[in-house]
């Protein structure tokens, strides 16, 4: 299952762990995902999301109709 949001495009990044001594060892930071379903009205339909927890703050502000119509137009997400 890859780690990315399907509306936010966000994915794992690559940092360092820092010990107390200063000692760099790789690790990644993952995304903060959900997956959901939504209720599209103009649609009839539901679908399911894998979101970050900005994408569903996002969501709940301008509702998932505007987000996904952004989302195609950024080009982030296919809609068929």
């Amino acid at each position: 299952m890859a780690k990315v949001c399907d509306i936010t495009g966000k994915r794992p990044r690559v940092g360092n762990n820092v010990s107390h001594a200063n000692n760099k060892t790789k690790r990644m930071f993952y995304p903060n995902l959900h997956k959901k379903s939504f209720y599209i009205p103009e649609e009839d339909a539901w679908i399911t999301l894998k979101v970050s927890s900005k994408a569903l703050r996002t969501i709940n502000k301008k509702g998932i109709t505007a987000v996904l119509k952004e989302a195609q137009k950024k080009g982030d997400i296919i809609i068929k």
